[in-house]
């Protein structure tokens, strides 16, 4: 077994967190009985601080520890004075999408669309509430007893959620989505193979010819990505307004236009909802509207901007196929109170929405589009549909079927 992983099972061992545990305590006491403020250090200071503090308590305990194993100590000790713990290393790597803690001892990871085990743990329940509590205490969150879930945005725009008990059965849980330090481009997506040259050259013809879509996945599918792309080749200059529970949409444009909702208070009061805002961006002279996800009663306010002189505006949904965002549609859409026939709301989504574009992460992890189609009309009580591109999932061939005579 090589070096690296043998230092790798120390972490891991019950032995090396009870060794943290009281090299924590102790660094704690030197640094107050000091009255020093390391919140105010540079890295460089407070590495060699750590260190030299480390090296002393490994000394004066006469403790079996090897240089590889006192360097891992040291870091572990920094990251728990003013990073996240045992996760820091995980938060740093940039090949990591998603963190996800199901309790002390189980941690997981994202990468490239395959959840697989982290090699981390923490010391027990209380360990990860304080990491919670601290992700959460710069944004002025707090998750406790009394306000058990908590769902945020962290300065850098990673999302996160966290639950403790008694809600949590199995312990305090915490899910990292992170958010990419450079959004996705044209080219990563077709050297991904996640798109066609074909599917973006349409696509990108379509956004700037002002047709309003929905782009449709189901959760990691990469709907938002999508998303962020195709709004970049909305043409400079014009007014976007863009609505999200969590901001994570980077468009380039000079005009922007960027709203996020609230969530209410301890007392329930004062929240922002989403059709709050879409109801407040049409009163903001825009162009198009983009609204991160339609989850709620702001459904009928988004198709109604989309019929309304807002061409151009788009979203997306949770589903998992196009046939099922139209069925999605109509629940939201009963939800938010509306009482017409099915007939008339789904006259709407004809004059409305021009595409859906369908994304899906496949078994293996990849991201694909599979699909692109457009809404040509009512036939009878039901919306026609036709698919422009399709991805075969089974052969991994793409149609291109723009020539192909509709049935």
């Amino acid at each position: 077994m090589s070096t690296p992983d043998l230092v790798q099972r120390f972490r891991l061992s019950d032995q090396y967190q009870t060794l943290k545990g009281n090299l924590h305590r102790f660094l704690i006491q030197q640094i107050e009985e000091r009255d020093l403020d390391i919140s105010t250090w540079a890295e460089d200071k407070l590495e060699r601080f750590v260190g030299e503090q480390v090296r002393r308590y490994v000394l004066d305990n006469r403790l079996p520890v090897n240089q590889r194993e006192s360097e891992a100590l040291a870091a572990d000790a920094r990251h728990e004075l003013i990073g996240f713990g045992p996760i820091q290393y995980l938060v740093d790597d940039d090949s990591v999408n998603d963190i996800v803690v199901n309790g002390p001892e189980a941690v997981f990871v994202e990468r490239g669309g395959v959840l697989a085990s982290a090699p981390v743990r923490f010391t027990n329940d209380s360990h990860v509430i304080r990491v919670i509590q601290r992700i959460l205490a710069p944004i002025g969150r707090r998750v406790d007893e009394s306000t058990p879930m908590v769902d945020a945005r962290l300065p850098d725009g990673s999302r996160v959620n966290a639950i403790i008990p008694p809600i949590a059965l199995n312990g305090p849980c915490l899910s990292i989505r992170k958010f990419r330090k450079t959004a996705l481009t044209a080219e990563d997506l077709l050297r991904f193979d996640t798109v066609s040259a074909a599917e973006l050259e349409y696509l990108q013809q379509r956004v700037r010819d002002r047709a309003n879509l929905i782009v449709v996945g189901g959760t990691g599918s990469g709907k938002t990505t999508f998303l962020n792309l195709i709004s970049q080749w909305i043409p400079d200059g014009e007014r976007v307004i863009t609505i999200e529970d969590a901001a994570e949409l980077r468009l380039e444009n000079s005009h922007v236009v960027r709203l996020e909702t609230r969530p209410p208070n301890l007392e329930g009061q004062r929240a922002v909802t989403a059709r709050d805002l879409v109801r407040n961006a049409l009163r903001m002279r825009p162009d198009r509207i983009i609204v991160g996800e339609v989850r709620g009663d702001e459904v009928l306010d988004m198709l109604q901007a989309m019929n309304t002189g807002h061409d151009g505006s788009m979203t997306t949904l949770h589903a998992n196929s196009t046939r099922d965002a139209i069925s999605r549609l109509e629940l939201l859409a009963g939800f938010a109170g509306y009482t017409g026939s099915a007939l008339t709301f789904r006259s709407q989504i004809a004059s409305s929405i021009h595409l859906f574009v369908q994304v899906a992460r496949l078994a293996n992890g990849a991201r694909k589009l599979l699909a692109v189609t457009e809404v040509t009309g009512l036939d009878g009580e039901q919306l026609h549909l036709r698919d422009l591109f399709r991805y075969d999932v089974l052969t991994g061939e793409r149609q291109d079927l723009r020539g192909v005579q509709a049935p």
